[in-house]
């Protein structure tokens, strides 16, 4: 299991990402209309995971911004932002701010995304919450890059993450 803070206090996740150069697990998550989405629906498609507690904490929102802003100069590649948040407060959140070169999945009703990923936190304040990873999958699903963030109040290393596309 993965060891990162939050505020400073150590907590821990279930487990651990997937290891760079292994096949990405699959995955169904749900989409602000209430779809089911999976990793079928992005078959040709580079992705970049952009994982996160919850979108209403100052952290989670700017990613999804900066994501938002960085993804429209990604060419044949998705950004999908992932949390438990309910689809509707993902939708209600993307609509206020603009935002439209990013998908917004959910994996609020079974959590199996969490577990696959090792990325469920399993003490902590933010228990069986999504903790803040990067990962970029190749066209293939071969996993070119992760991030667990080690400080959940920090945001991830963008640049890291988008060079690995490159």
């Amino acid at each position: 299991m993965a060891k990162v803070t939050l505020g400073g206090t150590p907590v821990e996740t279930i487990g651990n990402l997937p290891s760079v150069g292994s096949k990405a697990p699959d995955f169904e998550l749900t989409a602000t209309d209430l779809s089911s989405k999976s990793n079928a629906d992005y078959n040709g498609s580079r992705l970049v995971l952009n994982i996160f507690p919850s979108v209403d904490t100052g952290t989670c929102a700017q990613s999804i911004r900066t994501f938002n802003e960085k993804a429209s100069q990604l060419k044949n590649t998705k950004v999908l932002c992932i949390s438990k948040d309910l689809p509707f407060a993902m939708a209600r959140f993307c609509g206020a701010e603009g935002i439209e070169n990013v998908e917004s999945l959910s994996d609020y009703k079974t959590g199996k995304f969490g577990d696959d990923y090792g990325l469920t936190f399993k003490t902590g304040a933010f228990e069986t919450l999504l903790s803040r990873c990067i990962v970029v999958i190749n066209t293939d699903g071969t996993i070119l890059h992760t991030e667990q963030v080690s400080e959940i109040a920090d945001e991830p290393n963008y640049e890291s993450a988008l060079s690995s596309l490159a």
